[in-house]
C-alpha cells in the first residue's frame, strides 16, 4: 500500500562509534577515564551489521521519506552520504550548544524534534532495532496518530535497569494525567485484543490503581510525533532541561520514553498487535530463537540487545552477520 505523501514518515537512527580514539579521548576529558586500547572490546564492541539496518530499511520500508543518521560526528567509511534520501545529522547541528558536547543519550533523544526538516510523524530507531519483514507506513502511523500497544505495567527496578529513569518519567505523566479517567475515556484502546491477552490482563488488575505504575516496554523502535516532544518540552522545560545539562545519564533523569508514555497517557495512539515486535536480550538461552527469527520473520520488528550475559560474542556475532548476509546479499544504495 503507498503513503500518503502528505503525511511522510521519516526514520531516526543514532549511533556512536565506541572505539573512535577522538570520540573517547573526549569523553575522557569529562568522566576523568583512562583513554586505552585494552577496554574496548567489551566497553565498546560492535555487532559490525549497521548496513543490514540500511538493507533492511531499503527492502522492507522504501516508501520511507527521509532517514536522519544521527553521529556525534564520525561516519561509517561505506556510507553514501550523498543519497537523497539521507541526512546526516551532527549533535551539534540540533541539540543546543549549552548541552554540548553530550555522552548521554538522553540527551541526544530529547532533542531530536530540533533536527531540521524532520517530519511531523517519525520513527526512532537504536542501531540494535532492525526491520525483519516488509512493512506499510500503516503499521506505524494511522488517521496521524502512531500505533503503540497500550498496556500497564509495573515498573521493574533492579541492578543496571532503566527503572530510575522510567520512574522520572512516570512523575511527569502522573503530574498531567489521571489514570482511571485516562483509562475510561479511551478504552477501546486499551481494552482492545491486538494489545494481548496478558496486557488485557495487566490492564484491568491495575485498574484500581489510581496512578500510572508504568507502562509496557517492547524496547525496540518508537513511533512520534514532533508535536509531542513540543509539548512535553513546553509543559516540562525544568526537569527536561536539567537531565540535558547532565554530560552522562544520572538516576533521576527523564530520558525518550516520556515521549512514548505522553502519547499513551494523552489518548494519541492508535493500537497496534502485541506480537508486531519483539526484543531479544541476547543470552545463550535465547539466541537459537533470534536466528530462526531472523530467518522465518516471525515479528516485523526485532531488537537485538547485547548485554552483560551475552556469551561466545564473536561466534554469535559472525553467526548474526552471516544470517543477514543471506537476507541482504545485495548492496543497499545508502553504501558506496
Amino acid at each position: 500500500m503507498k503513503p500518503d505523501m502528505n503525511k511522510p514518515i521519516d526514520f531516526v537512527m543514532i549511533w556512536v562509534d565506541g572505539a573512535d580514539p577522538e570520540w573517547r579521548k573526549e569523553k575522557a576529558q569529562y568522566d576523568g577515564s583512562v583513554v586505552t586500547s585494552s577496554n574496548s572490546e567489551v566497553r565498546y564492541r560492535d555487532w559490525d551489521n549497521l548496513q543490514s539496518w540500511f538493507r533492511a530499511v531499503e527492502k522492507y520500508a522504501p516508501w520511507v521519506n527521509k532517514i536522519h543518521f544521527v553521529t556525534w560526528g564520525h561516519l561509517p567509511p561505506w556510507l553514501d552520504t550523498t543519497n537523497p534520501k539521507l541526512n546526516i545529522v551532527n549533535h551539534k547541528d540540533y541539540i543546543p550548544e549549552e548541552y554540548l558536547p553530550t555522552f548521554s543519550s538522553h540527551t541526544i533523544e530529547l532533542n531530536l524534534h530540533r533536527i531540521e526538516g524532520l517530519a511531523e510523524q517519525f520513527v526512532y530507531f537504536n542501531d540494535d532495532n532492525f526491520i525483519n519483514r516488509p512493512v506499510n507506513p500503516e503499521d506505524f502511523f494511522k488517521n496521524g496518530l502512531p500505533l503503540d500497544v497500550g498496556a500497564i505495567n509495573c515498573t521493574y527496578f533492579g541492578k543496571d535497569s532503566a527503572g530510575f529513569f522510567h520512574a522520572a518519567d512516570l512523575v511527569v505523566i502522573n503530574s498531567h494525567f489521571k489514570k482511571k479517567q485516562v483509562m475510561k475515556q479511551h478504552w477501546k484502546k486499551w481494552y482492545h485484543p491486538k494489545n494481548g491477552y496478558m496486557n488485557v490482563l495487566k490492564n484491568v488488575l491495575l485498574y484500581p490503581w489510581l496512578w500510572f505504575p508504568g507502562f509496557y516496554n517492547q524496547h525496540v523502535s518508537n513511533n512520534f510525533l514532533k508535536s509531542t516532544f513540543e509539548k512535553v518540552w513546553e509543559e516540562e522545560f525544568e526537569i527536561l532541561d536539567e537531565t540535558c545539562q547532565h554530560k552522562f545519564r544520572k538516576n533521576g533523569d527523564v530520558n525518550q520514553w516520556v515521549m512514548k508514555y505522553w502519547q499513551l497517557a494523552d489518548g494519541k495512539f492508535n493500537v497496534r498487535r502485541g506480537d508486531f515486535a519483539f526484543c531479544y536480550h541476547v543470552k545463550r538461552k535465547n539466541f537459537n530463537r533470534l536466528c530462526e527469527d531472523l530467518k522465518n520473520q516471525t515479528h516485523a520488528l526485532i531488537c537485538i540487545n547485547d548485554n552483560a550475559k551475552t556469551e561466545d560474542f564473536e561466534e554469535k556475532k559472525q553467526q548474526i552477520i552471516d544470517i543477514f548476509e543471506q537476507k541482504f546479499p545485495e548492496k543497499s544504495s545508502f553504501e558506496k
